[in-house]
């Protein structure tokens, strides 16, 4: 069998093994950064809005605006989010080298959020629908911004753990 180079010693080789695990968690330690300050704001506020926006196209009748009106706000809100998240995705990437990413938070946390928050904002829409209280709207809505602070300080503890 023909070899490509000369053969590592046993030191050489556990050598390159320490170095490509630093270079894997220095990959983690960089992915495990918080999002950029300006779009956790913007994802926030998205959250918050999302609510109180779903409210107004499931309500009964026309609430505070015209059903098409909110049709419009949240296709507007949702066109914003979705070209400042490929900014701000392009910039980190271009930046760090890595791109942002959810996947370095454990499946513990990540998982509830997926299922969870989807269900509290529309939920909340139809909990609206069905009472006629903008309360599940307004508390969807807070409840939506803290989930938001709180996986950006999670991102925060973890980048600070792992540096």
């Amino acid at each position: 069998m023909e070899t490509n180079g000369p053969r590592l010693t046993p030191e050489q080789a556990r050598s390159a093994l320490a170095d490509t695990e630093h270079v894997r968690a220095s990959a983690a330690a960089v992915s495990a950064t918080p999002w950029p300050t300006w779009f956790f704001v913007t994802l926030t506020l998205y959250i918050a809005a999302l609510p109180i926006t779903y409210g107004g196209i499931t309500a009964e009748s026309d609430w505070l605006l015209p059903r098409l009106a909110w049709i419009g706000i949240m296709l507007a809100t949702t066109a914003v989010y979705g070209a400042l998240l490929s900014v701000a995705s392009r910039s980190w990437r271009d930046r760090t080298g890595v791109a942002l990413r959810f996947d370095v938070l454990p499946k513990r946390v990540t998982v509830p959020l997926k299922v969870g928050l989807p269900m509290l904002l529309v939920g909340s829409a139809f909990a609206f629908r069905l009472t006629g209280r903008p309360a599940w709207l307004i508390a969807a809505s807070l409840i939506g911004a803290a989930v938001s602070v709180g996986f950006h300080l999670t991102f925060v503890r973890l980048h600070r753990k792992s540096a």
